[in-house]
């Protein structure tokens, strides 16, 4: 998965993962205190950890993006999701969305974008360039949730392939040692004995 990591993974030596405490971390992104205020709220209601920000060039200063440092240390940034405004001054949402899909580093993570306006032309824009789903304001509790639910499915999903990769590798590592040992044994018994090579031997010294 990309940077964020939506669930802990562990691979016991049986190969078998296990998925717990599930979790999403959400940068949300809007000029307007209210709005930033109302996301953030539903977030929380929703078990999510949130990060607010009040623009895009602040988001990405906060990703890393903007050629600096910024104020994450990259190394333990986690981010699941980004919620961001669409109609911002400076770096609109429809920006920050491009700027994050460009990143080797980011462009794994979902991205959803919120408006006020049902423009259809820019809904489609911003689904053609990668966003994962276009919310219209106000957002509703049950649009975080929808969001919340399809994040976490897919990273189940990712965490199942993970598994059964993982279990196929085991798999195809115990064949090669199988076969690498039968043709060993192998070997050794096309391999004359000392008793035999000694008959051999004193059937030849007979015969002249």
């Amino acid at each position: 998965m990309a940077v964020g990591e939506v669930m802990r993974m562990e691979v016991p030596a049986g190969g078998d993962l296990t998925v717990t405490s599930p979790e999403l971390h959400v940068l949300a992104v809007d000029d307007s205190i209210v709005d930033r205020k109302v996301i953030e709220r539903l977030l929380r209601i929703s078990s999510c950890k949130v990060t607010t920000v009040e623009s895009g060039a602040r988001a990405l200063q906060y990703l890393g993006l903007d050629g600096d440092k910024g104020v994450s240390n990259l190394k333990d940034l986690k981010v699941n999701l980004i919620v961001t405004d669409y109609s911002m001054p400076g770096l609109t949402g429809y920006d920050l969305l491009k700027k994050i899909k460009e990143s080797s580093a980011f462009r794994e993570i979902p991205v959803v974008i919120m408006s006020s306006e049902n423009i259809l032309p820019r809904i489609e824009q911003c689904l053609k360039e990668g966003a994962e789903d276009f919310l219209l304001k106000p957002v509703k509790l049950a649009d975080v949730k929808r969001i919340k639910q399809l994040i976490l499915s897919n990273e189940a999903e990712e965490c199942k392939n993970l598994s059964h990769s993982n279990k196929r590798k085991l798999e195809e590592e115990d064949i090669d040692s199988s076969s690498s040992s039968s043709h060993d044994d192998s070997s050794v018994k096309d391999i004359p004995s000392s008793k035999r090579i000694k008959s051999e031997s004193e059937n030849r010294s007979s015969l002249l």
